[in-house]
């Protein structure tokens, strides 16, 4: 008896990269390509109707966003799994697109055996998501839970960067862990010294466990 092929959908506006990824997913013998859109709304209406195995979503669109639409269709169709496919590689777009209802979330430099085998992992139950955004995602749930042992006069991301801090890390280091240029961790050190009414990393880590 033949499986029957995942049915995808798909969500990005820029032609370029719509018609590379249909070109990839067409030549999938276990994967059916059922439609695909370039705007948000023309995506809800159809999926509204007519749901999909897996949809694949650009997070950026024009009018409302993916996140969007998976948030309204996840509401009417429990089962359809939901799969960021984005440029954004920040915490704040993975945790909204996860709230939403996604089940995945995938970069788009992602090569194409990783993207195909992520669409049949997100299908069977799993969770797929690209190494740099999962390690993301953590270590922004860590600095979350970690953030009442330090300053509520700081921001979370304050309250992170005092972290790795405290852990050794240097400025360097710290940047290339949050994805944020050097200077602005400087900037970021910066304010924390300023709210503080402190001049060193150690006055800093020492006023706070204090």
């Amino acid at each position: 008896m033949e499986t029957p092929k995942i049915k995808i959908a798909l969500i990005e506006d820029e032609e370029t990269i719509r018609d590379a990824l249909l070109t990839l997913l067409y030549l999938q013998e276990e994967l059916e390509v059922v439609a695909a859109f370039s705007d948000g709304e023309s995506a809800l209406s159809y999926l509204e109707k007519k749901p999909v195995d897996v949809l694949l979503f650009d997070i950026q669109l024009p009018g409302i966003s993916g996140i969007e639409v998976v948030a309204k269709l996840k509401v009417l169709h429990e089962a359809m799994q939901c799969m960021a496919l984005t440029s954004y590689d920040d915490a704040t777009n993975a945790f909204n697109a996860l709230k939403a209802g996604a089940t995945g979330y995938i970069l788009k430099n992602t090569g194409p055996d990783k993207l195909v085998e992520a669409i049949k992992d997100i299908h069977m139950g799993g969770s797929p998501m690209s190494s740099q955004v999962a390690r993301l995602v953590v270590l922004d749930f860590a600095a979350t839970r970690s953030q009442q042992t330090y300053s509520e006069h700081l921001s979370r991301r304050e309250n992170e960067i005092l972290q790795l801090l405290s852990k050794g890390f240097r400025y360097k280091e710290i940047a290339a862990q949050l994805y944020i240029s050097i200077e602005t961790v400087r900037t970021h050190i910066r304010n924390i010294y300023e709210k503080l009414q402190v001049k060193t990393r150690a006055e800093a880590l020492s006023k706070i466990n204090s």
